[in-house]
């Protein structure tokens, strides 16, 4: 693979958790991402744009001031991986998350991700008793994306 696809696929890849993921642009979603997109989230999967759109919908309603910053990536063949910083609020709580994002290209596109994030970092920074709270509600299906 040339150098120029190789750019392109960090870019995009640092696209797709800055804008997509953080901003909730999911018009630039349907550009990044293959239709038949599979995201495993740590012990979560979504499928699809209509995946993308509920992940994204579950991360904004936990963080409204959500922010992905991307502070690393490295390229080889049709993956990219990026090393991010996730920073946001929930309910007057301030959190920052480090994690890690994997992306398959595929045509030009994300086909698959596989991100790894610390979830019981963020939930000794929530608090164990807003933590588990939180992890009830969205197993009870009442938050976007469950």
């Amino acid at each position: 693979m040339s150098a120029p696809a190789v750019d392109e696929q960090t870019q995009r890849a640092r696209a797709a958790l800055e804008q997509v993921c953080a901003r909730g642009d999911l018009d630039r979603a349907r550009d990044l991402y293959a239709a038949d997109f599979v995201d495993h989230v740590n012990a979560l999967e979504f499928r699809g744009h209509e995946g993308i759109a509920r992940s994204v919908a579950l991360y904004r309603a936990l963080f409204p001031d959500l922010r992905i910053d991307v502070v690393d990536q490295v390229s080889e063949g049709d993956r990219v991986v990026s090393r991010w910083t996730l920073t946001g609020t929930h309910r007057g709580r301030r959190v920052t998350l480090p994690g890690i994002t994997i992306s398959r290209f595929e045509n030009g596109r994300i086909a698959e991700d596989w991100t790894t994030s610390d979830n019981l970092d963020l939930l000794r920074q929530l608090g164990a008793r807003r933590g588990l709270a939180l992890a009830a509600r969205y197993l009870a299906g009442r938050m976007p994306g469950g």
